[in-house]
Parts: structure tokens; C-alpha cells; sequence
């Protein structure tokens, strides 16, 4: 099938190279311009340019593509369907309405839920069970299109953002592999979202991972997973940055030690260190308590919390995040 790819991140990347790989001809693909990164300012291409450079597909990269300058290099492409996986910008009328089968969208989500920015996140910061692609007929909307083909996928409970992005990354691009030839057979009726069911992802910031402790540890150990690997969930400590890569809630009926001053977790305030041993170091959170096992000083590399506390002297009592 003729084909124009939108996209941007490396999420769209196994897309691309899944249809690719499936012999479709790309007569083009759209991506965000180059970008400067680092300290040097140094411009950088998407990853999906880099792959497209590297395959010999001819590059756009327009500052917006409802531009009328872009609308028309779409039209000239010739291409029968646009495929849209993480692209950054909305895509006006003018340009859905280009190909004669339409535009479809790669969306991480079981829509309609979690519609929005970032869905694989939420959906560990909510304790969703399950996730998956839906493949969506775009309208105007964000992302409000019907549904044309969903493959779930459970949610592991050590799933991270990183995982998980990459479990659905892999998803996507098997679906969209298997979507195309359906639709060009007429094979996938388009079905209506359900407005009722309709939930939200926001988009996550550096400051996403902010630990708030006055929330319960539950929720705080899903933030942890959420975040990981950008933006990370941290606090501080002295002061200074501490990054939290791993942290489980304290199960009922686990034992905390009694701290040196008798004070229970109960009696202390938000973020306070209970307990600090080479398992973990148990903190006080809003609502239970919160075992935090690898975690990274500002400056320093990744570790488990029996090298971290080699070096650190915590006692109970010690306030996180103050």
C-alpha cells in the first residue's frame, strides 16, 4: 500500500519499521524539525527521521502542516492512506481529508480510555489491569476518532513506563501491520467510541515525579514505576535531589521495627524515615508505608539502598522532601 507516515518519538519508530519491513511503499515521511539538545544547542533529528534518512524515505518537516505549503506535498504524495503514530501536532481537515482512505492514528490506549498525552503512564499511575492499541479512524478531535481494530495487554505488576512503552511500542506495529490490508478490503467498520466511558491522561513534565508523601503508599509505588525511566520520581534529602527508582508498599501484616525513640510509623509525619536496613528503607507516607529499594543521590549513580546507606547515615525521624 502507498503510504505517508507521520510520527516523531521512538514509540513511532516500530511502526515505521514494521511497515517497512512489510513492503509498503512510504512515499514520505512527516516529522517535528529538528530540535536543539544539550548544553551545546546542537540540533538533533526525531528517531523517525534518523530511520527514515537511513531507509532512503524522503523527510517533511513542516513548523506546522496545516501550512498550505505542506497540505499540497501531502496531496502530491499520491498516497492512499496516512498512518500517524505520535506525531506532536493535530492534523487539520485539509489534511485528513488528502487520502482516500483516510488518515489512521496508533494510539497506546484501549480507547475511549485515556485519551490524551500519555496514556502508557497513566495507566500505571492509575492501577489499570490492562492497556493495548486501538487503531482509530482520525477526525478533528483529540483522539476522538472511531475505533478500527484494539489488541489488549496486560499490565505486569513490575511494569514501568519504560516497559511498558516498549511492550506497546511492538503492539502497535503488529497491529497497524495487520489493520492495513483490512482496510483497504473494506474489512474494518469503523465503531463509535463510547462518550461515557471517555477517561483523560495528562501530559507528564519534569515535575511529574515529584513525590507528594502526604499520598498513599500505594499510589506512590505506581509513580515510581510510572516515571521510570523520564521523568523519575524523586524527593529530596539535606537538601539535595534523591531519585527513587524502586519502591513497594509495605504488605499487611509486614512488621516495622520499632525505631530507637519507641515512635511508630503512625506518629510520624509524612515522609518521615522509619526504618533504614539493607532491604529497603521504610518511609511514612499519607496512608501506609513506602519501602524504597534503589534510589540515586544527586550526582551519583543508581543503587540499591544497602550501597546507598554504605555511604549514608539515615535516622528515624528524617524528613524526605522537607
Amino acid at each position: 500500500m502507498k503510504l505517508v507516515f507521520f510520527g516523531t518519538p521512538d514509540f513511532a519508530v516500530s511502526a515505521l519499521a514494521a511497515l517497512h519491513d512489510a513492503g509498503h511503499t512510504i512515499v514520505s515521511v512527516v516529522t517535528q524539525p529538528d530540535k536543539p539538545k544539550g548544553r551545546s544547542g546542537k540540533l538533533q533529528a526525531s528517531p523517525v527521521k534518523e530511520f527514515a534518512l537511513a531507509h532512503d524515505i524522503p523527510v517533511l518537516q513542516p513548523v506546522r502542516v496545516r501550512e498550505e505549503a505542506a497540505v499540497e506535498e501531502l496531496r502530491a504524495t499520491g498516497a492512499e492512506v496516512f498512518v500517524v503514530a505520535a506525531f506532536g501536532q493535530i492534523l487539520p481537515k485539509t489534511v485528513l481529508e488528502i487520502p482516500p482512505l483516510g488518515c489512521i492514528n496508533i494510539h497506546a490506549s484501549l480507547l475511549p480510555k485515556l485519551r490524551g498525552a500519555s496514556p502508557i503512564q497513566t495507566a500505571i499511575l492509575t492501577g489499570e489491569e490492562k492497556t493495548g492499541i486501538t487503531i482509530m479512524q482520525m477526525d478533528e478531535g483529540c483522539d476522538t476518532g472511531d475505533i478500527l481494530l484494539q489488541e489488549e495487554l496486560p499490565i505486569a505488576p513490575d511494569d514501568t513506563g519504560g516497559s511498558l512503552f516498549d511492550k506497546l511500542a511492538a503492539l502497535g506495529a503488529e497491529a497497524v501491520v495487520k489493520a492495513l490490508p483490512l482496510l483497504a478490503e473494506g474489512k474494518l467498520p469503523p465503531k463509535k467510541q463510547e462518550e461515557e466511558k471517555v477517561t483523560l491522561s495528562a501530559k507528564f513534565t519534569k515535575e511529574s515525579g515529584k513525590i507528594d508523601w502526604q499520598k498513599d503508599a500505594a499510589y506512590l509505588s505506581r509513580l515510581v514505576r510510572a516515571v521510570n525511566p523520564w521523568p523519575c520520581a524523586y524527593t529530596t534529602l539535606g537538601g539535595k535531589t534523591l531519585k527513587i527508582w524502586e519502591a513497594f508498599p509495605l504488605q499487611s501484616g509486614e512488621e516495622v521495627p520499632v525505631t530507637a525513640d519507641g515512635k511508630a510509623g503512625a506518629d510520624r509525619a509524612p515522609g518521615s524515615v522509619l526504618y533504614a536496613a539493607a532491604e529497603g528503607i521504610l518511609v511514612q507516607t499519607g496512608d501506609g508505608i513506602l519501602r524504597i529499594t534503589e534510589l540515586q543521590p544527586e550526582s551519583k549513580k543508581r543503587m540499591r539502598a544497602a550501597d546507598f546507606l554504605n555511604g549514608t547515615r539515615l535516622t528515624a525521624g528524617e524528613l524526605l522532601g522537607r
